[in-house]
């Protein structure tokens, strides 16, 4: 199984599929952003709550062997991706639309659409829509395993424990 067929075993249920993606596909539209032909993987992070933790990935590439993954990650005013890092991924960040906060290693960023932020692998990261945001994310090869969120229930990578 290929690492995008993962994320998608894990997306969230198709009610919040149906009622998220066509929003999304209408903010997309009025950006005017093309996106790939490729099944969008939408996430809620197994918690159920969609419109404060959740984003919605569209996967340009992930080539394990050449290195290299690029995907868009978007998310509604107000949602976060949770607080994570990779013990491998290197990942940057470019903002295409939107504005994010950014909880990086600590520190707080208020990311702007043309802003760069390169997050280091080991680094814990996070981020949050300041109204709707796009961006994308160019970094080494996603692999799922490679997921280490701070909330341990969230179903998804290498420290998931759900008794916690």
């Amino acid at each position: 199984m290929n690492e995008l067929e993962k994320g998608l075993a894990i997306a969230a249920p198709a009610e919040v599929q149906e009622e998220s993606l066509p929003r999304f596909l209408a903010q997309i539209g009025d950006w005017e952003i093309a996106l790939p032909e490729v099944t969008p993987l939408v996430l809620d992070f197994g918690l159920q709550e969609f419109s404060r933790t959740g984003l919605i990935e569209y996967w340009i590439a992930n080539e394990m062997e050449a290195g290299y993954c690029a995907k868009y990650l978007f998310v509604f005013d107000g949602q976060s991706c949770p607080m994570h890092h990779h013990k491998v991924k290197h990942e940057t960040f470019f903002v295409v639309r939107g504005e994010l906060d950014v909880l990086y290693d600590g520190a707080r960023h208020r990311l702007r659409p043309g802003d760069v932020l390169p997050i280091e692998a080991g680094r814990v990261h996070g981020f949050t829509g300041v109204g709707p945001a796009l961006l994308l994310e160019v970094s080494k090869p996603c692999v799922i395993e490679d997921n280490y969120f701070e909330n341990t229930r969230i179903p998804i990578g290498g420290n998931y424990r759900p008794d916690a």
